[in-house]
């Protein structure tokens, strides 16, 4: 008994941040998706190119993006940690976010990034003022 009452707290712990987060977007208000690249050594400058224009070209592809900005690092901070390509996607709300995750047009971008992506950062959040 006890050991099954360890186990559950141990997976409210787990799970709590990511309840938080789900939470934290399901409330009123736009959903910025905040995409962050971190290209591979031997990616080339011309590879580079084609993931800035096939991401840009996903504005055109899926209507449920309100906005797309993008552009690279220029922080003199030096935190970056190698990622140095932010696109930030504007939707109306969580279910337009969420209607473009599993997109045709988004799940082939994402598939085209395996040669040249090293990492990748996501984070979303409801826009407040």
């Amino acid at each position: 008994m006890k050991l099954m009452l360890i186990a559950a707290l141990a997976s409210l712990v787990v799970l709590s941040p990511a309840a938080f987060a789900a939470d934290a977007c399901a409330s009123q208000g736009k959903i910025r998706h905040v995409v962050s690249f971190k290209f591979k050594e031997s990616a080339t400058p011309e590879q580079i190119k084609e993931v800035e224009k096939a991401f840009c070209a996903l504005k055109t592809q899926i209507p449920q993006i309100v906005s797309l900005e993008w552009g690279t690092n220029c922080s003199p901070e030096k935190h970056s940690k190698g990622f140095t390509h932010c696109f930030v996607l504007t939707f109306n709300s969580a279910a337009d976010r969420d209607a473009y995750l599993p997109h045709p047009a988004h799940k082939a971008f994402g598939k085209s990034l395996g040669p040249v992506i090293a990492d990748v950062f996501v984070v979303d959040f409801v826009a407040k003022e």
